[in-house]
């Protein structure tokens, strides 16, 4: 692979930069988002879902960053660090050259009672003056930083935070309002390390400079012993061991669960007012991402995820959830809407999923696959969560009837055809777990009513004369979720290759597919969806097509290091919705599983 060309990083006149230029590091509680320039534009604390202490991301006038540059107009290039989430920028001056590593550390024993934010710059060649600014912004003006002067030099809170900023030997630090600014120089060999503590409603252990600099190195070596861990020889290596730090970064470590993304409100269009919050943990994420996990041989985050789910289930079933908050309750079913103005003045910034209280079919699906998967890999259900599943698929058998909202969340109820579908592959779970004695309850009603539901899919949701699956019946539309039951087994024949021709020819553009029918013009492409063809493809004959596009995909999708976003523009590449976002690198994950199977057919049956 040839080395990257530099490039001159840039924003548009208000300040705001592309969202292809970000890279993501994390501790398994928060994660920062680091613009090429080297601005950190997002950072809640001390968790994803906490105080967005720093969200120029969302709002340049007041949203606060943690920048640290050259002061003089500089080139880029950048990598992780290895097999890690550590990153390494290097800026190239007309004066010299150095080498800005970031890092949110760990401590010793895994993850740190507090947040450290970890900024090492290394002087490469000749002299490169240097600027740091940290300025905490106003938490999508909900609340206003002060400076406060402590007897151990001046913290900065913000709405129950408090942070300390950290500089070492070297720097001259001065203030600015409410902001710290932090000169030096780089030359060759010298090293610099500014960086920062974060607590909430708690009080914050302040770290030496020289102590957060060894953390990046503790930090790189935890990381490389994960990395050590991951087991994948397959075809992809590099985009697929990537994806998979990826989602490691957005495992809510404190519970196990899955977030769906770092981020809120990052639009997905410029005509409708499509901006989401992602920062919850969706059942269907943590579904997906188990198939992957399994097959990489990681055990504590498998059975982190499983546990962390069912327990949720017992708590809050029977009827499951579409996703819940990180530390487990029950999210709002009300949306708060910020005066924040949104990533190029694209808003509304909300707090909040107003689809937590939709009735979802799919997510029965979603369930039974991720237990389906514990057991067939040689795992044991304890009885009290039996009994709960047992229970679902009774609630399944009934509530496949109705109408619901649908995969993709939508306002309306209809009575949508891949809805349908997950309830049947909820029901077909639960008679292989009552097979297998994990579950008690009437395995012969649950195969009755799976049956019913193919006889229904296969009448009213296809349309002879256009020989395609339909989005809902009566109706002429498509959509691409449809794929995702190539995968699941229930249809691998002449129905859906036609569909998926279908869909190449009225939602494709290029190698992307959009979601469903009339969304050309009102949003971008879907990331996730053309995995979903890849894996399609494969597992429905069509080999080397398979391979071709899932070439092409992980040739143009992704960034320069390995990000992802909801969704893509097929014009020009650029990244659209929320980031970096599960759903779209677990579904490159598990189109590679997919194709690398000798047979092209998981046992587990698993979506994608």
């Amino acid at each position: 692979m040839s080395e990257p060309a530099p490039v001159a990083p840039t924003r548009d006149d208000d300040g705001d930069a592309d969202l292809r230029s970000y890279a993501a590091i994390g501790d398994g509680r928060t994660m920062a988002l680091v613009a090429l320039d080297g601005r950190i534009d997002w950072l809640p604390l001390p968790g994803l879902n906490g105080v967005p202490a720093f969200c120029a991301l969302l709002d340049a006038d007041l949203g606060g960053y943690y920048g640290v540059r050259p002061v003089d107009d500089f080139t880029v290039t950048r990598e992780y660090v290895g097999a890690t989430n550590i990153l390494a920028t290097t800026f190239t001056t007309a004066t010299g050259s150095m080498r800005l590593t970031d890092a949110l550390n760990v401590g010793v024993a895994g993850r740190l009672p507090w947040v450290e934010l970890a900024r090492r710059v290394e002087g490469l060649t000749g002299t490169v003056p240097m600027r740091a600014v940290v300025m905490p912004g106003t938490a999508l003006r909900t609340a206003s930083p002060w400076l406060h002067d402590t007897v151990h030099g001046l913290v900065l809170r913000l709405d129950g935070l408090t942070l300390g900023v950290r500089a070492g030997e070297g720097t001259d630090v001065s203030t600015e309002d409410v902001s710290l600014r932090i000169t030096f120089t780089a030359t060759a060999g010298s090293r610099h390390v500014v960086g920062l503590v974060a607590t909430e409603k708690e009080p914050l252990f302040l770290q030496p400079p020289a102590e957060l600099d060894a953390g990046i190195d503790r930090t790189i070596d935890a990381w490389r012993a994960w990395s050590d861990q991951f087991s994948w020889d397959g075809p992809w290596q590099d985009q697929v061991h990537r994806s998979a730090l990826v989602l490691k970064l957005l495992l809510y470590a404190p519970t196990g669960g899955m977030t769906a993304a770092a981020t809120t409100s990052l639009p997905e269009s410029t005509t409708a007012p499509k901006n989401w919050d992602y920062r919850f943990a969706w059942v269907r994420d943590t579904a997906y991402g188990l198939k992957a996990l399994f097959r990489f041989g990681l055990r504590e985050e498998t059975h982190a995820a499983m546990s962390w789910m069912l327990r949720r289930v017992r708590e809050h079933g029977p009827q499951p959830q579409i996703f819940y908050a990180l530390d487990g309750s029950l999210p709002p079913a009300r949306e708060q809407r910020t005066d924040a103005p949104g990533w190029r003045g694209i808003g509304p910034v909300v707090n909040g999923n107003a689809a937590a209280d939709q009735l979802q079919l799919g997510i029965f699906g979603d369930l039974f696959t991720i237990v389906r998967l514990y057991v067939d890999h040689g795992h044991v259900l304890d009885t009290e969560t039996g009994r709960v599943l047992a229970a679902i698929a009774d609630l399944a058998c009934d509530r496949w009837r109705e109408p619901d909202a649908g995969m993709w969340e939508l306002k309306e109820n209809r009575h949508y055809v891949t809805s349908k579908l997950g309830a049947w592959e909820a029901l077909t779970g639960a008679v292989r777990l009552a097979e297998v004695g994990q579950i008690p309850g009437d395995a012969r009603r649950w195969q009755a009513e799976a049956e019913k539901i193919r006889e229904w899919v296969q009448t009213e949701g296809w349309d002879e004369n256009r020989q395609t699956y339909t989005w809902y019946p009566g109706s002429t539309e498509l959509d691409a979720s449809i794929l995702l039951h190539a995968i699941s087994g229930f249809e691998r024949g002449d129905r859906m290759r036609s569909t998926i021709r279908a869909l190449r020819d009225q939602l494709g553009s290029g190698p992307y597919l959009h979601r469903y029918s009339g969304m050309q013009r009102q949003e971008h492409a879907f990331a996730a969806c053309s995995f979903w063809l890849v894996s399609a493809l494969h597992l429905t004959g069509d080999r080397a097509d398979a391979r071709t596009l899932m070439d092409e995909l992980v040739r143009v999708l992704p960034n320069d290091v390995g990000m992802m976003a909801e969704m893509v523009d097929p014009a020009t590449g650029d990244f659209w919705g929320n980031l970096p976002q599960a759903l779209s690198h677990l579904a490159l994950v598990n189109a590679a599983i997919t194709l690398a199977d000798a047979d092209g057919d998981s046992a587990d049956g698993a979506a994608d």
